[in-house]
């Protein structure tokens, strides 16, 4: 069936899904992305990854700074049946949401209630969440408490990092979007309210989150390593460098070590001690350096034994 579609969404992870619906015969009439942006070490004005992926496939595109009344009035002229928001970066108003025919949707990386929010991958990471997945939702003016429309689950393997889990994730919320696209068209899917049990938040990331703190039990710095992997990094200071952690496993060993002290040094990584365990780390990157192996960075870098990470 044909549909009338406009679609919101800014980063690579709303791709699979503008993506999957071009390919399952949806193209959106219309593509909404926050404006480019200055990036990199040049500061280059750069499109959002959206707006390339909307260009690929001639899709009209609008940037906005935000969605106000003249915008909302544009939106319904499109006369849309529905509108897909994935990781759009803006709250939508009242008059937004009520635009299309079937109301908006929004893929969010989470098993709703639980991690609401702006960051649900890495916050499930760091809190050791044995699951998580995808839920679409029918979207209404609060964050991210609309009835919920499907939802499927994946695990949360010891390896898993932020970066793999948002490939995953993104993938899996494309093609559960395109699933269930058609009972949305036609009404015939029924919509459950979350529970009121097991709400979390999400918070946004914050410089504060990035810096390893060695009071903290190793487990969980290990779990904040692999959230932040690839960006934007668990962060520390050994010697006189600062160096983002990029991989790392914790250990047992070590009862009574200093947190932060550095207690072993060798091609096989750096250990440090915390307040349970130690955090071993095996890669690295320094500021202004390429990801390395902790054979390669003590090549070239002093590090002794006892000094204390930042």
């Amino acid at each position: 069936m044909s549909a009338r579609i406009i679609f919101a969404g800014t980063p690579d992870f709303a791709v699979p899904a503008l993506e999957s619906l071009v390919a399952a015969g949806y193209p959106p009439l219309q593509v909404y992305t926050q404006p480019d942006r200055r990036a990199g070490r040049g500061r280059k004005l750069t499109p959002p990854p959206v707006k390339v992926a909307a260009d690929k496939h001639a899709i009209p595109v609008k940037q906005p700074e935000r969605l106000d009344a003249e915008e909302a009035a544009a939106i319904a002229q499109l006369q849309p049946d529905l509108m897909v928001v994935v990781a759009y970066g803006q709250i939508l108003p009242a008059a937004v949401l009520e635009a299309p025919r079937c109301g908006c949707v929004n893929i969010h990386a989470s098993l709703l209630p639980r991690w609401r929010g702006a960051a649900p991958i890495q916050r499930a990471l760091m809190a050791g969440d044995e699951r998580t997945g995808i839920t679409l939702i029918r979207m209404d003016e609060g964050l991210d408490t609309g009835a919920m429309l499907a939802r499927e689950s994946t695990p949360i393997g010891p390896e898993d990092t932020g970066g793999s889990l948002h490939y995953r994730l993104a993938d899996l919320g494309a093609r559960l979007l395109v699933e269930h696209l058609p009972a949305i068209l036609e009404g015939s899917i029924s919509a459950v309210a979350q529970p009121e049990d097991g709400v979390t938040y999400a918070a946004k990331l914050s410089s504060a989150d990035y810096w390893l703190d060695w009071s903290r039990p190793a487990v969980e710095l290990e779990r904040q390593v692999r959230a932040l992997y690839p960006l934007p990094g668990a962060r520390t200071r050994l010697g006189k460098r600062d160096v983002r952690v990029q991989e790392a496993h914790h250990s047992l060993a070590g009862a009574g070590d200093e947190p932060g002290r550095v207690v072993d040094i060798s091609s096989r990584g750096i250990a440090i001690a915390t307040a349970a365990g130690r955090l071993v780390i095996t890669r690295l990157k320094p500021a202004g350096g390429r990801e390395q192996a902790v054979a390669a960075y003590l090549n070239g870098n002093d590090l002794g034994l006892g000094e204390l990470a930042g």
